[in-house]
């Protein structure tokens, strides 16, 4: 048969009826508001979500109008955070991680998010003329975004700023956007086709024989140097103080012992050329996305971190930063049902609300990291390897 391409109620079925896919959960949901989320729907997926409660000290953050991420305030409060995942033992971990921490305290560094484009000249010498001309063209670009009539543009997209690296003949052009409570790919790229096709390659002092959209500088959904350093969305900070008596009691360890593991970990991490040095923020980051409808396929940046642990006078002092957390609370898959009420009950659906879940996730995130590293640095690893051996399913 001819694969059929519509999304409504006929193609719907005909699609099943091939893949033999007529009965049952996955095809007894409403498909209509999913309509607009995906091609050549068939069904959903059902996953379990479970929560942790996680105690968080929030900044309130606000972003100024030169596009700086500014505090007006700090409240303390236990958020119950939604984890879709079928891996054994994550939300326990999580939740052992969150009682030995207390209070987690959390700050929004940074807000940018950006498209790696780059421009292929006639030689190297019109490269380097492109990125200085480029970099001092950077106040006039941004005002003919603003006075632009062109309906394809995003108007919550502001351009903040530009990098340019230069390779042979290619011109590469970091544009740095903020995108608002939207995680914003889709609204960039509208407006960096446009800074490229409509600004560069008609006013360049030489213009380059090629533009290319997306050229992996910054490394889209992909680990990167550059996005672990510099970001690729919101950069988040989270600290918790683990009492000597806490990591006795919760976590049956000792802070030397994780002071140990931290030592090891890093230099193994130097040792691998790993771009993050942390235990597992992939987990917590895939789980709490896959609940509230963030691209799934940002994962591979977003979890890119910097854990650190320090021994202090009490206890142990734990943290990791994110560089780059690709979220959002309007928009895209945000939109969906059951996104849209796990956003809300944690108070993070719609506009004003993405510093306040971005901090949500980093702060989930380090109490993984406390629980899971608390595991591996007992002796020989012994609980760590008790928590595979009772939840690892196949024997």
């Amino acid at each position: 048969m001819r694969w059929p391409r519509k999304n409504d109620a006929r193609s719907i079925e005909q699609r099943r009826e091939a893949m033999g896919v007529t009965d049952g959960l996955v095809t007894s949901i409403d498909l209509e508001p999913f309509a607009g989320a995906a091609e050549s729907l068939v069904g959903v997926a059902v996953i379990p979500v479970s929560a942790a409660p996680v105690e968080i000290e929030l900044g309130s953050y606000v972003l100024t109008d030169d596009g700086a991420v500014e505090e007006t305030g700090r409240a303390t409060e236990t958020v119950h955070v939604p984890l879709a995942h079928t891996e054994g033992g994550l939300t326990a971990s999580m939740t052992r991680g969150a009682l030995a921490a207390g209070a987690i305290r959390t700050y929004v560094l940074h807000d940018r998010i950006t498209r790696a484009s780059c421009f292929v000249c006639a030689n190297a010498g019109e490269a380097v003329a492109l990125a200085r001309w480029i970099d001092a063209e950077l106040p006039a670009m941004r005002a003919w975004l603003e006075s632009s009539n062109d309906a394809s543009l995003s108007t919550r997209a502001k351009l903040r700023g530009v990098k340019t690296h230069v390779v042979g003949p290619m011109c590469h052009v970091l544009w740095q956007w903020t995108t608002g409570d939207a995680v914003g790919p889709n609204m960039m790229t509208r407006n960096s086709y446009a800074l490229n096709m409509g600004y560069v390659m008609e006013r360049a002092p030489h213009k380059p024989e090629r533009a290319v959209l997306e050229a992996n500088m910054g490394g889209d959904k992909k680990p990167s140097a550059e996005y672990f350093q510099s970001g690729h969305g919101k950069t988040v900070l989270a600290e918790a103080f683990l009492s000597d008596e806490q990591i006795r009691r919760v976590l049956r360890t000792t802070a030397a012992d994780l002071e140990a593991l931290s030592w090891a970990g890093t230099h193994g991490a130097v040792a691998s050329g790993m771009q993050s040095v942390a235990f597992t923020p992939a987990s917590a980051i895939a789980a709490i996305y896959t609940a509230t409808g963030q691209d799934i396929g940002m994962v591979g940046t977003s979890s890119m971190a910097q854990g650190t642990g320090r021994r202090v006078e009490g206890g142990l002092q734990a943290t990791i930063r994110f560089g780059g957390l690709e979220v959002g609370t309007v928009g895209g898959g945000t939109t969906l049902p059951s996104a849209r009420d796990w956003l809300a009950s944690i108070d993070c659906a719609g506009p004003g609300k993405v510093y306040r879940f971005a901090q949500i996730v980093a702060a989930a995130a380090l109490c993984l990291e406390i629980s899971a590293s608390a595991a591996m640095a007992t002796a020989g690893s012994e609980n760590f390897f008790k928590a595979h051996h009772e939840r690892g399913g196949l024997r």
